[in-house]
């Protein structure tokens, strides 16, 4: 009976277990199925909060786009505006120019009419006039907002020299500079028309932001500028953080037009920008990126550095014997010091430049260079980003740049001036795996680099055309003005050498290399001539080596292998997965055998000539005189067009020396240069007369100087 009560009380137990397990699975199934369905609801939510969050910014845009047509409605931008007059006379009088360049005065009545604007002109393109101009001949204060300092000062004293009131503000300034300049822009009787500073300072510093909103409040901010604007989009190729945050001036100040400028940026990169800084209704002027007066070239680098900067010595004492300025870029700063200290052996005045000097060392090397004391600039892409030096005859890449953009960009600050200029690139494939180990962090660094190294070797294709078709254009004639078109490759025949059997010794050194990553000089070391192939010892030379193993590469057989180190990163080769294609003999491999002419243009040729006319040279001289008399740069005195130009008028008095170089230069300037014209007219009277200018100056009726913004008036005294 006890065994039968107690197997009734345990079996009872059982049961009460078996129920509340029951229960439990039950509450378990309806958790489960209230997490399921929240799990859904939240998605929901989420979904129609991203459908709120689209809704919101498209509404935004729509306003944003409702309100500039109801400011500022759409115009043909090249049509007659009530500022026509004073454009053209500051055009002529303050900056010296005759004439726009294209799309400039479309990008200047687009800004004085109040709209924003997306600006894209190849360097030398004249964008910085497009915000100078309308900011000389309105009444309050242009924002600039441009990325490095040294462009700030070059631009700060040129628009002094044309009697600009101009400002910067920057970190490097005294607290006490910092206060004066803030006084200056706050009194509207100073003149001052343009105030620079750097995103940096804009979006940290609430002083500047508090004297931004002041200036807003009372009518005084006209326009912001905001220069090279790639550097807002992680897809442009200087992109800069704080940069990404400049949209805060729209949200702060919605009503006051935008201007943002830039000479390389492609489809996706513009996109960016306008969205980045809520421009998305802006007008869009797009100029083509090919620079004709420049001639391209990519020359084999010995792979001895000291054969390479003898080079370099030799060619630019070659060509520009007078002393014509120039940059040589380098990779890293230490190459940059012994560049440059190699050059001054070799009888070349240069300096290197680099972001690890002190920033007073930096700013004289920037004005010892740009006075044209220093013929030969040695330095990193730290150094002249938008520089303004028209002037600039050469620019030498002693390395390969990082990527198309940046080439195009640092190539692009020679011959500004319109006038022929050389850009030389030196390359070997072994640059292209240091410059891999520099940038493999960086946001789309291999499609980057391939493409620099597809236009470095650019085998049987124009070097205008490569440049150009990156940047989705159709190419434009290059009439001789590059190694390729002017007849070195070409006459050449571009013959077609098979070298797959040397690749495939590469793919099998490689692939025997199971234990150890092997490196480029590694493998040149490892291969051997295939007998199969016809080559022997002799003939396979170590460039054809790296030629077969960067040919590879560029088809995508070999990839790059990297290891990093606490102290470094090092680049290895590997194969990649189309290495099949080559191993079974279902491809080929091919190289080319012509090699670049050393043959330099015709036309830069007679530019070096032109250089050494007497009377050129005596006006250069002066230029360089009175610039340093004045504390400004030479070319703020005399650009290289209006050296030119001044030869070829002679002018004989000042009002026809007005019509070369404006009223206020020839006001400041012209009894000096009117001596060294007359002297030269009187020596040479027998051998040639001199070509007066038909042109007068052009009076507008009830139109006097006195008109004009008092900094464009008052001409400093020195």
């Amino acid at each position: 009976m006890d065994e039968f009560v107690d197997l009734t009380v345990t079996h009872a137990q059982d049961g009460g277990d078996a129920t509340r397990n029951g229960a439990s699975a039950d509450c378990e199934r309806e958790l489960q199925a209230v997490e399921e369905e929240l799990r859904k609801v939240n998605k929901q939510i989420e979904a129609l909060l991203n459908r709120q969050s689209r809704l919101q910014e498209q509404r935004e845009s729509l306003q944003r786009r409702v309100d500039v047509e109801r400011r500022a409605p759409r115009r043909e931008w090249k049509g007659a505006f009530d500022w026509d007059e004073d454009v053209m006379r500051v055009l002529k009088n303050v900056f010296g120019i005759q004439n726009f360049r294209p799309l400039q005065q479309e990008v200047i009545n687009t800004t004085l009419h109040g709209r924003d604007v997306l600006c894209l002109m190849p360097s030398g393109g004249g964008k910085s006039l497009c915000y100078q101009l309308p900011a000389a001949i309105s009444n309050g204060v242009t924002l600039v907002v441009s990325p490095l300092l040294s462009l700030i000062t070059d631009q700060v004293m040129g628009l002094k020299a044309v009697g600009i009131q101009a400002l910067a503000l920057m970190s490097l300034l005294s607290r006490e500079e910092t206060t004066q300049a803030y006084r200056a822009v706050d009194n509207p009787s100073t003149g001052v028309k343009m105030l620079y500073s750097t995103p940096e300072m804009v979006i940290k510093a609430k002083r500047l932001m508090s004297k931004l909103e002041k200036l807003h409040k009372a009518g005084r901010l006209d326009r912001i500028a905001i220069d090279e604007a790639h550097c807002c989009s992680q897809w442009g190729h200087d992109f800069r953080p704080d940069y990404k945050k400049l949209g805060i001036l729209k949200r702060q100040f919605p009503d006051v037009p935008i201007i943002a400028l830039t000479a390389t940026a492609t489809q996706r990169v513009c996109r960016d920008v306008t969205e980045i800084l809520s421009i998305d209704c802006c007008e869009v002027f797009k100029n083509s990126v090919n620079r004709p007066n420049l001639f391209y070239k990519v020359c084999p680098k010995p792979h001895n550095d000291a054969h390479v900067v003898k080079e370099i010595a030799e060619w630019v004492q070659q060509n520009y014997p007078a002393g014509s300025s120039g940059i040589v870029y380098c990779l890293t700063r230490k190459d940059c010091e012994q560049v440059a200290t190699d050059l001054k052996k070799l009888g070349l005045t240069a300096e290197h430049y680099h972001a690890n000097m002190e920033p007073y060392e930096r700013e004289q090397v920037h004005m010892g260079w740009s006075r044209g004391t220093t013929q030969v600039i040695v330095a990193t892409i730290a150094f002249g980003m938008g520089i303004n030096k028209p002037d600039v005859r050469f620019v030498i890449h002693h390395t390969l740049s990082k990527s198309i953009e940046n080439y195009y960009q640092e190539s692009g600050r020679a011959g500004r001036d319109g006038q022929p200029a050389s850009c030389l690139l030196y390359y070997r494939f072994a640059d292209a795996m240091r410059q891999a180990t520099m940038t493999c962090m960086e946001h789309g660094w291999e499609k980057n680099l391939g493409a620099m190294m597809y236009y470095a070797a650019a085998e049987g294709k124009c070097r205008r055309a490569v440049l150009q078709g990156h940047f989705g254009e159709a190419p434009s004639p290059c009439g001789g003005m590059c190694d390729y078109c002017q007849g070195g490759m070409e006459a050449a025949g571009m013959d077609r050498l098979d070298v797959t059997k040397h690749a495939q010794g590469v793919v099998e050194i490689l692939n025997n290399a199971v234990d150890r990553q092997l490196t480029l000089l590694q493998v040149i070391e490892l291969l051997k001539p295939s007998k199969s192939a016809g080559a022997d010892g002799r003939t396979l030379s170590r460039e054809t080596k790296e030629r077969i193993i960067a040919q590879m590469v560029y088809e995508q057989y070999l990839v790059f292998d990297f290891k990093h180190t606490p102290y470094s990163t090092n680049c290895y080769l590997k194969c990649s997965r189309s290495i099949g294609r080559l191993e079974h003999g279902g491809a080929k491999v091919f190289i080319n055998a012509a090699i670049t002419s050393p043959e330099q243009p015709s036309r830069r040729r007679s530019t070096a000539q032109k250089r050494k006319d007497p009377l050129v040279e005596e006006l250069m001289a002066l230029r360089s005189d009175l610039a340093s008399k004045d504390d400004i740069f030479p070319h703020a005195v005399l650009t290289t067009d209006h050296v030119h130009n001044l030869v070829l008028n002679m002018p004989p008095t000042i009002a026809d020396l007005a019509l070369v170089i404006g009223e206020r230069k020839a006001d400041h300037y012209g009894c000096q240069i009117l001596e060294v014209l007359g002297r030269d007219r009187s020596g040479e009277s027998a051998k040639k007369t001199p070509k007066k200018s038909r042109l007068r100056l052009e009076k507008t009726p009830g139109r006097s100087p006195s008109s004009l913004p008092a900094s464009i008036r008052d001409w400093p005294e020195s």
